[in-house]
């Protein structure tokens, strides 16, 4: 507290820095994650909405029936990719206002702006400008959420079920795409704006829902230690774990926190705006645990993840299901391929704690790259209707694939490798990565597949198939393995190991509190705030911990 100082303990003993894991833990974890549900339903809605007969009536003139019945490739680019270049920017942003303003503040934001943007969406009624223009502010909404809730959930969520919890985030995306979907069928065949207004108006629920939800919620304890509140850290952390301040839980995992946050801070000065936001790319690139590194590392799993080219299916599935000519209901197909997403993600909240990272990463990549190259052989070979049911079938392995290893995996990584000091930028700047290749994908494939200009059809799985071959070999070389790791264990795996290869074989020996000499185990260890601390006294961040070698005294403490 400001002017006094905060008492407690501090532990040598790795397998003591976090409480056991409670129900309350679980609840406020899982709701956090309904954050993917708006992820998921703006990349939903929009392929389905693209294929309706009275929006493409609507910004074509033509009429069903009439040749070449469909929206212009370079309409379905930009309505749907410039969503994606909002979240591009927002997720940029959201670095900056959850260092200050805190994470859950900045995701109730996002909420207030993505209302906005279906606002403006919602009132269009003929033409690209407003309709455009609510995708764009609604993209800098999804940007803020989509990146600070894996950041906030990565800070709360217990080390031994981190990955399944924000594997739970890649599910609500998944179910959120399953919603947008069925919204999109119920209302597909109305001839007035409701076609397209329903499943635009559907998005308010789910901002009210999480915003509301969120001011219940605590602040991170991590983003409390950043900005050295050490009692508002202690007073959050007893929350999240569902134990008692001075609980020698709380107080053992709150050291070990401040600890490991003083040593990052020492390693990495604080300066200015501008500096803080260089500090993600010093060190360098053939050192593995350089800041540089893990940046690299964060934002090339993000590409790589939209490398596996899902969002095809889910942004263009409906209309590349149509352009095959031979399925009678496009837009069943596109449900029940979300289905499988849907059905398929829950398998990940057990293999990732199960069986690593690193492994679910490197065989369903694999499992993506048979799957889209036996579609894409099968499919140009012959157009037949056993053919193309063949593919659909493959496509839905395919996503089960991905939903179950890629989709939840490359979150969960990304949330966890980066330190205290740049934490938050560093999950932006890979969240803003996901979204420009995004941007990137949703611009060139309508040229890719449209009859009027690629026409490659099922050629274009060559192309995602060879791209899941360059994620086989990204893994192997680049991915760390931090299954059962607190944050800052994953800190010292990555400075002790020095490959990523030999990371999964890594086991914590001891903790940053007692590497750094602040407290012998289990002696109490004195934290100082502002007034508090002498002017001939080394402190450690804003919390005031003695430097090394400084025993504290019976009257400091």
């Amino acid at each position: 507290m400001p002017g006094g100082a905060v008492v407690m303990h501090a532990t040598s003993n790795p397998d003591r820095v976090e409480a056991p894991i409670t129900a309350k833990a679980y609840f406020l974890c899982v709701f956090a994650s309904f954050g993917g549900i708006f992820f998921g339903y703006d990349t939903g809605w929009m392929g389905g909405v693209l294929a309706m007969p009275y929006f493409i009536e609507l910004h074509t003139g033509l009429k069903p029936g009439d040749a070449n019945f469909e929206i212009p490739a370079w309409k379905q680019s930009l309505m749907t990719s410039i969503l994606s270049a909002g979240t591009f920017f927002g997720a940029l942003m959201a670095g900056d206002f959850a260092d200050y303003f805190g994470r859950r503040i900045t995701i109730i934001s996002g909420c207030a702006v993505f209302s906005l943007g279906c606002v403006l969406q919602t009132a269009s009624s003929s033409g690209l400008g407003l309709f455009v223009a609510g995708r764009l502010v609604a993209g800098f909404g999804v940007g803020f959420i989509s990146a600070i809730i894996i950041l906030y959930l990565s800070e709360i969520a217990p080390r031994k079920v981190r990955g399944a919890i924000v594997s739970g985030y890649q599910f609500c995306i998944t179910i959120g795409i399953l919603l947008a979907n069925c919204v999109v069928y119920s209302s597909k065949d109305r001839m007035d704006t409701g076609s397209y207004r329903i499943p635009i108006g559907v998005q308010f629920l789910w901002a009210i829902i999480l915003a509301s939800g969120l001011f219940f919620l605590p602040e991170s304890p991590r983003w409390y230690v950043k900005r050295g509140r050490v009692d508002a850290a202690a007073r959050s952390l007893s929350i999240v774990r569902g134990q008692p301040t001075d609980s020698d839980f709380v107080q053992d995992e709150l050291a070990e926190i401040i600890a490991n946050h003083e040593y990052e801070t020492e390693l990495i000065p604080q300066g200015n705006y501008f500096e803080s936001w260089f500090a993600c790319f010093r060190g360098s690139v053939f050192n593995p645990q350089s800041n540089l590194r893990r940046t690299i590392l964060g934002t090339s799993m993000q590409m790589m993840q939209q490398w596996t080219g899902v969002n095809f299916i889910f942004y263009f599935g409906t209309v590349f299901f149509t352009s095959l000519g031979t399925i009678s209901n496009p837009f069943l197909i596109s449900l029940i391929t979300t289905l499988v997403n849907v059905c398929s993600t829950p398998i990940s909240f057990w293999t990732i704690e199960r069986f690593g990272r690193r492994a679910i990463l490197f065989w369903g990549a694999i499992g993506m790259a048979v799957c889209e190259f036996i579609c894409a052989i099968s499919g140009t070979v012959s157009q037949s209707d056993s053919v193309v049911k063949a593919q659909i079938a493959f496509i839905c392995i395919y996503i089960s694939f991905f939903a179950s290893t890629w989709g939840p995996g490359a979150w969960v990584v990304v949330g966890e490798i980066f330190p205290i000091p740049i934490r938050a930028r560093g999950v932006a700047l890979s969240a803003s990565s996901n979204w420009l290749w995004n941007t990137i994908i949703t611009v060139i494939t309508p040229y890719l597949v449209s009859p009027t200009k690629g026409d490659l059809k099922s050629k274009v799985f060559f192309l995602w198939g060879s791209l899941c071959c360059c994620c086989i070999v990204y893994t192997y070389l680049f991915v760390w393995e931090t299954k059962g790791l607190t944050l800052e264990q994953v800190d010292r795996m990555m400075e002790e190991c020095g490959s990523p290869r030999r990371s999964a074989g890594w086991t914590p020996h001891a903790t940053f509190a007692s590497e750094m000499g602040l407290t012998a185990d289990g002696a109490h260890l004195p934290i100082k705030v502002g007034s508090a601390v002498a002017p001939d006294e080394k402190a450690h961040i804003a919390a005031g911990t003695k430097h090394v070698g400084q025993a504290a005294t019976q009257e400091e403490v």
